[in-house]
């Protein structure tokens, strides 16, 4: 099973149920849109020309779009490049880019901006229901490049120390994109609901945990430090951020 299918596991079970919810937009991704829109636009970028293995960059920060976009560009055989820099032939980002720090072709935007495609372009017709095999799909820096079955191994081995349930909803606490996909890639993968809450403090953990009958909180290190002595959290598990990300950075 690839990167992209393990995640996927829970969409048929849980359906419409949340997978990820942004505190700071409001926005809601659920299970079958989650599946529905990275079938598609996959289907878009082949469409637009992608080929297997070729990097398009993604410059999304972290939010509902982020897993769509990169999952979108892994399942159409592609390698999602994390960044704002650097040449390819197709970009995704959030509104806007700097022409001058990106050489993109064609760049697909979730909101309309000067000089972009709507990403809703990429999902007018057509899914791939079947992602690749396997293959490259995730850079962070163009030098070391992930391929599927070491990234799906690595969520197994993460989910086997973390034990996310179906029912867990899962503060993330983090704000770096690529430890913010980890998360959401391990709680999705356990049918969890993530709740985005964007460097939080100690308060608006606590105030998070109550509104949303939150079960876990992944956090860095000093945030994490901090809440593991919280009395009213007692009956939350707090995690550091490190434990989802520790294994793929070395």
């Amino acid at each position: 099973m690839t990167w992209t299918e393990l995640v996927m596991t829970s969409a048929p079970t849980k359906g419409d149920q949340p997978a990820v919810s942004d505190v700071r937009t409001g926005e809601v991704l659920s299970y079958a849109a989650f599946v529905r829109r990275v079938t598609r636009a996959a289907a878009g970028l082949r469409r637009h020309g992608l080929q297997q293995g070729e990097h398009v960059i993604v410059d999304v920060p972290l939010g509902v779009s982020l897993p769509v976009a990169v999952h979108s560009v892994a399942w159409a055989g592609g390698i999602a490049a994390l960044g704002s820099t650097g040449k390819a032939r197709m970009m995704i980002t959030l509104r806007d880019y700097d022409p001058a720090a990106v050489k993109a072709d064609r760049v697909f935007a979730f909101r309309p901006g000067p000089g972009v495609r709507p990403f809703g372009e990429l999902l007018v017709s057509g899914a791939v229901d079947f992602g690749p095999l396997a293959g490259p799909a995730l850079t962070l820096d163009s030098a070391r490049v992930f391929d599927h079955i070491e990234l799906a191994g690595d969520l197994r081995r993460v989910a086997a120390r973390l034990v996310i349930g179906t029912d867990d909803v899962v503060i993330s606490a983090v704000s770096e994109p690529f430890t913010g996909l980890r998360v959401l890639d391990l709680a999705m993968m356990a049918g969890a609901h993530v709740v985005l809450a964007h460097d939080p403090s100690v308060v608006g953990c606590r105030v998070l945990a109550e509104e949303r009958r939150a079960t876990m909180i992944i956090a860095p290190y000093d945030l994490a430090r901090r809440l593991l002595g919280d009395p009213i959290l007692a009956f939350v598990r707090v995690v550091d951020e490190r434990a989802v990300v520790s294994s793929l950075r070395r």
